[in-house]
């Protein structure tokens, strides 16, 4: 069965990003046909832990490496992807995501921010060995509204999971 795990870097615990994330891994679910279900890591929860429990973070890694779908959600900081998702994707280890389909999420304030996804976030999930087939932005004047309103590559996300 294919799971589909949701790793959140946005540091408020429960945010918005962390909804569209979950309804991002829901109109997944229903693409691929399986049920939305796997691991959920809101890494506000573990932010306390990410420099001073290594073995925490481990763990929270490792369960979302057994996912075979994963979805990678932030806000927007600065141009770019949230400080706590970079420190938490530091410590994976090499490979981590090799062979794992990863759908990255940016949620920003401005639509001037649309390619952060594709310029910050999706090199790094790439260099931790991911299969990233479509990057996906959102507006947060789209929250929650239109959270549901993905344009998924159905095509391209089975051929690459079911494969």
């Amino acid at each position: 069965m294919t799971h589909i795990g949701v790793l959140v870097g946005n540091p408020r615990p429960a945010s918005r990003t962390l909804q569209a994330a979950l309804a991002l891994r829901e109109a997944l679910a229903g693409v691929l046909g399986v049920e939305a279900d796997g691991p959920v890591v809101d890494a506000a929860t573990l932010a306390a832990e990410v420099f001073t429990s290594p073995d925490t973070i481990k763990a929270a890694l490792e369960a979302l490496g057994q996912a075979e779908v994963l979805v990678v959600a932030t806000p927007t900081y600065k141009a770019a992807y949230t400080g706590l998702l970079k420190a938490v994707l530091d410590q994976a280890p090499s490979g981590w995501l090799r062979g794992r389909v990863v759908v990255p999420l940016q949620i920003a304030a401005s639509d001037k921010h649309a390619l952060a996804v594709e310029v910050h976030l999706r090199p790094v999930l790439t260099e931790l060995g991911a299969l990233v087939p479509q990057a996906l932005f959102l507006n947060e004047t789209s929250l929650p509204a239109h959270v549901t309103d993905f344009a998924l590559d159905a095509e391209v996300l089975k051929a690459l999971v079911l494969r």
